[in-house]
């Protein structure tokens, strides 16, 4: 198995690439070893000292390390870990445990507001920061504010205020005037 490793835009973080399939539909954000405990995978990695955070998308691993911590140091030991997960045999999130659903619902007068906000969401920006180690998910949208959380390689990087504000608002502004602004939200 050749698992490969890609820099993200957020130096504490770094994208591993097994070659197979992480989680079949969705993504699964681990900000702390206890949120761990429902994946096999993440527990594994975790258990890597200098590892403060764990991301799964569809085809790839997102691994935030601690301050202090140095890449030359932990990251054989996060290749190993995946690698023994997958010789293991074992499933990368427990039975009952399942992907979380990738936006929040939003009951309201604005459903078709939000609607179009998803859809652009997932068509355009979604992808783009997939590419990068990350997921960002409509969490609400009221009186113009549509409110985002960022997770992964996202969540706590240098230029992640730069793409909300000069990215994604200005694409969200562009296609659906109801939008004034976005702003980040931490769940």
């Amino acid at each position: 198995m050749f698992i490969q490793t890609e820099s993200t835009p957020n130096p504490a973080t770094l994208k591993f690439l097994p070659g197979q399939t992480v989680l079949e539909a969705g993504t699964a954000d681990f900000p702390s070893a206890e949120a761990a405990a429902k994946s096999p995978l993440a527990a594994r990695i975790f258990a890597v000292d200098g590892v403060s955070g764990v991301f799964f998308g569809n085809d790839f691993v997102t691994v935030t390390k601690a301050e202090a911590t140095d890449w030359d140091h932990i990251k054989p030991a996060i290749l190993g870990a995946v690698m023994e997960h997958y010789q293991s045999g074992q499933p990368v999130m427990d039975g009952a445990a399942a992907a979380a659903p990738a936006h929040a619902e939003h009951d309201g007068e604005d459903g078709e507001v939000v609607g179009q906000i998803k859809e652009l969401l997932d068509s355009r920006v979604r992808p783009a920061v997939a590419q990068d180690g990350g997921d960002i998910t409509f969490h609400g949208f009221d009186r113009g504010v549509v409110y985002l959380h960022m997770q992964g390689a996202c969540a706590g990087c240098p230029s992640a205020t730069l793409t909300l504000k000069m990215g994604i608002e200005n694409l969200l502004r562009h296609y659906i005037p109801e939008v004034t602004e976005v702003r980040p939200v931490l769940v």
